[in-house]
């Protein structure tokens, strides 16, 4: 049997066609190396540009508020704080006196101390609670689990503002107003709902095989959270410690509400508003309190800045 050869036709057609798309090809990749090479390079610049237009614009408070925390009282009341900047090796302009008040007064100290006090167990109470509680909702059956998360999930959008009478109201009949338990219980529980949502999501997304594998091996509901889920969910956890953290540090609406502003309980919120002064005539003294009372936040925020982005990233990207 024959096979007959494909005419000569046949075979330059491919050929003459392929002649006809090279130049065509060899065109546009001509193009591809001046043109969009050019535009990619030039959106980078416009977007470097606006990011740092827009990092000046919203660092500008922050730095005459600085600025102010090193000026005298007297010129502070009667010139801008961009004015330093006309003289800026003027030794007569900066003073360090605004903070030796600050750090030597002893109220100041003191709610120093009850915002950390205050602020530890508000945050670890309730992301160990949420842990748990993500967990059984995520992997253990029991009856009531969908209305009662669904309940949780709604309790996300109750104002803040529409609990407060109720609660203090019951506090008054507990005697659990101006107490640090009062507040942790109050920090813990506006603070839940949220931290069990967003744990949930990340705890549900597990690989099944793991948590499988471990009940086959023995394991119960306990072992499981703690020797697998906990360690998985390291990073979710450090990222909503950080928030809960900053949110109960700078509180200052609950902790006057449930605490109030007694020497003895009061937060540190509470001591700089009361810095201003009855005629908001201690500006010097308040920007400097704000700056002291930064370096908490900024100290918890930078030791923990690698498990807030891991924390952030995950279940952003699955693989």
């Amino acid at each position: 049997m024959s096979v007959t050869a494909p005419s000569t036709v046949e075979q330059s057609a491919p050929t003459q066609r392929g002649a006809m798309r090279a130049p065509r090809r060899m065109a546009w990749r001509s193009r591809g190396a001046d043109g969009p090479n050019r535009e990619p390079g030039q959106r980078s610049l416009l977007v470097r540009a606006v990011v740092v237009v827009i990092v000046v614009v919203w660092s500008l408070p922050t730095v005459g508020l600085l600025i102010s925390s090193f000026r005298p009282p007297g010129a502070i009341a009667t010139s801008g704080w961009w004015t330093v900047f006309a003289h800026p090796f003027e030794i007569t302009q900066w003073t360090l006196d605004n903070y030796i008040a600050v750090l030597g007064d002893r109220g100041m100290f003191d709610a120093f101390v009850n915002s950390v006090v205050i602020a530890i167990p508000a945050t670890v109470i309730p992301i160990s609670l949420a842990a748990f509680a993500a967990y059984a909702f995520a992997w253990i059956d029991f009856p009531g689990r969908k209305p009662l998360f669904a309940l949780v999930v709604g309790l996300l959008v109750v104002p803040l503002q529409m609990t407060l009478v109720p609660l203090l109201e019951l506090y008054v009949r507990w005697d659990l107003t101006g107490t640090y338990l009062g507040t942790w219980l109050a920090h813990t529980g506006f603070g839940l709902p949220m931290a069990v949502f967003l744990l949930y999501n990340y705890i549900a997304d597990l690989p099944k095989e793991i948590l499988e594998s471990a009940y086959v091996d023995g394991a119960s509901h306990f072992a499981a959270f703690t020797r697998l889920v906990l360690p998985l969910a390291a990073p979710v956890l450090a990222a909503f410690a950080i928030f809960q953290f900053l949110w109960v540090w700078n509180d200052f609406l609950v902790a006057f509400v449930f605490l109030g502003t007694s020497s003895d309980v009061a937060v540190l919120t509470a001591q700089l508003q009361q810095l201003v002064g009855t005629r908001g005539e201690s500006w010097h003294l308040l920007t400097a309190g704000a700056f002291v009372s930064m370096v908490v936040p900024l100290v918890v925020f930078l030791a923990m800045q690698r498990h807030f982005v891991r924390g952030l990233l995950t279940g952003g990207v699955k693989g």
